[in-house]
């Protein structure tokens, strides 16, 4: 027996459309469907495929994340249809097209470690925050000049773009408010060099990037940690003439430092690595 059909006692009856539907994204691997698949799947105009949606969200057998985007409850869920699945999957469908960023790539990466609880979504279209399943969904919007630098990664046998180790550093030092500010910055990029990470490749991304800070915050850091910059005199003849604070989540207070043209509002002693 068709096990679609098995369970249908312990949810809302399903007809042979909908147990037709279910078990063919199923065997396709899907976990996340939209109504365009619905369409495809069973050659449907599109007000009829958000009308068998809206039946399967009632029946419990789909719930809905964001609209037009529904995730299908498997038989393991049990007769509760409790069920989620990885946040970056769902992540993926919150903007288009979108990377994963900040704090969340920073642990994709193991650069952190922290486990932040918000995904951080990187997208240079209008998307909306959210939370789903209760896990808080933080969009993010740049430029198109900025939205590069990401990498594919597997999730579950599905694709997902995180940020590269290199452009993670980079957007951090654009915002550290998304990452647990220029300490958890500073770890990271201790933790990545030690990875082998490219400081080439960094050089060339700030250049890409355009931003002041970025580019004053990556070299007082890299000067603090010992990490040597092979492209460290361009960068500095690079730096705009105003002072940024060294860290945005701090007060504006502090020295300013015209070495770096930052104005130093965190003990520098915070930043070096810990005796061992």
């Amino acid at each position: 027996m068709n096990p679609i059909e098995d369970a249908q006692n312990k949810r809302g009856g399903l007809s042979t459309r909908e147990s037709r539907l279910l078990s063919r994204l199923a065997s396709e691997g899907h976990q996340i469907i939209s109504i365009d698949d619905i369409e495809t799947a069973l050659e449907v105009a599109p007000n009829t495929a958000r009308e068998i949606a809206s039946r399967l969200a009632e029946k419990s057998w789909l719930d809905r994340l964001l609209p037009g985007t529904y995730l299908i409850i498997p038989l393991a869920a049990g007769e509760d249809a409790i069920y989620t699945t990885h946040e970056y999957l769902i992540a993926a469908h919150v903007a288009e097209p979108m990377y994963i960023g900040y704090y969340s790539a920073l642990s994709h990466h193991g650069l952190t470690e922290q486990v932040p609880r918000t995904v951080y979504v990187v997208t240079p279209t209008r998307a909306q925050s959210r939370e789903i399943h209760g896990v808080p969904y933080r969009v993010t919007t740049v430029t198109e000049r900025k939205f590069f630098g990401s990498e594919s990664t597997s999730i579950e046998g599905t694709t997902v773009h995180v940020s590269d180790l290199e452009k993670t550093l980079v957007d951090c030092a654009d915002h550290p408010e998304f990452c647990g500010g220029l300490q958890e910055l500073a770890i990271a990029m201790r933790t990545a060099d030690e990875q082998g990470c490219s400081w080439r490749t960094i050089g060339k991304y700030l250049e890409r990037l355009d931003n002041g800070a970025a580019t004053k915050r990556i070299v007082y850091l890299a000067d603090q940690l010992g990490i040597n910059l092979p492209t460290r005199e361009e960068l500095v003849a690079s730096f705009t003439s105003g002072y940024s604070p060294v860290d945005p989540t701090r007060p504006d207070t502090g020295s300013t430092d015209s070495t770096y043209r930052l104005r130093i509002n965190v003990e520098p002693a915070t930043l070096e690595p810990a005796e061992s």
